[in-house]
């Protein structure tokens, strides 16, 4: 419980996901919360979007968005370069989209400003 929290949609405050889910997070480039498992409420694209830039160039990715406001809140990687390769087919959810909800303390703060321990796909 200590470090347990709710993944939320930064719009519209409904429940994305939750940090026993949690597989890795990536700071840089992307800025990601990356889990195996989501709920309901978020929503993918059927068909596949081709990055043209950014830290996206040349992946092919089905966007995720809120089931309940629509906002888009992050991606699944169909097929990536060779440093993004770890994240292929898991639920990749941007930082800047979501808020947390930290269980322990029962505060609310933007999912930037939360870091836990160390995970990593590589390990």
């Amino acid at each position: 419980p200590a470090e347990c929290a709710m993944f939320q949609c930064g719009g519209c405050w409904a429940v994305l996901g939750d940090s026993l889910h949690l597989c890795a997070q990536e700071e840089r480039p992307l800025g990601l919360f990356v889990c195996y498992r989501v709920t309901n409420n978020v929503a993918w694209e059927d068909s596949l979007m081709v990055g043209l830039e950014g830290p996206l160039l040349g992946c092919a990715y089905n966007a995720l968005s809120c089931q309940s406001c629509g906002s888009n809140v992050g991606f699944i990687l169909y097929s990536a370069p060779r440093d993004l390769a770890c994240l292929r087919g898991l639920f990749c959810l941007f930082k800047d989209s979501i808020i947390c909800y930290l269980l322990e303390k029962q505060i609310i703060i933007p999912a930037s400003k939360v870091n836990f321990p160390a995970v990593t796909l590589e390990e």
